[in-house]
């Protein structure tokens, strides 16, 4: 079972980390000001996570694919990290799907 992970930056914002059960990161956040708004990220991830069309596919400049995830509103929820291959991101899309809705938070800065 998978879960989110909550930390905090040098720079004093908070992230997450969505880790499978095997402890490999799937998705990372973008920073968040207050603890509050890195929750309600989190609840967004869950709820979009399911939603094949929020997965915004991708190629970085030197070839590798990767994913973001979207909210309702557009706005970036979430990245991969950098894939070898077209189908390794894709499995990692269905981690995602797999992982994110019943993924318990542990939060590290409390």
């Amino acid at each position: 079972m998978g879960k989110f992970v909550i930390t905090k930056r040098t720079n004093g914002e908070f992230q997450f980390n969505l880790k499978a059960g095997n402890g490999q990161t799937i998705l990372t956040s973008e920073g968040y000001s207050t603890k509050a708004a890195a929750l309600n990220g989190i609840e967004s991830v869950k709820t979009n996570s399911q939603d094949d069309n929020r997965y915004d596919r991708k190629e970085s400049s030197n070839g590798k694919p990767y994913f973001n995830l979207k909210a309702s509103n557009g706005q970036n929820i979430g990245a991969s990290e950098m894939y070898e291959s077209v189908s390794a991101r894709e499995n990692g899309i269905e981690s995602v799907k797999k992982n994110a809705p019943d993924a318990d938070t542990d939060d590290q800065t409390a």
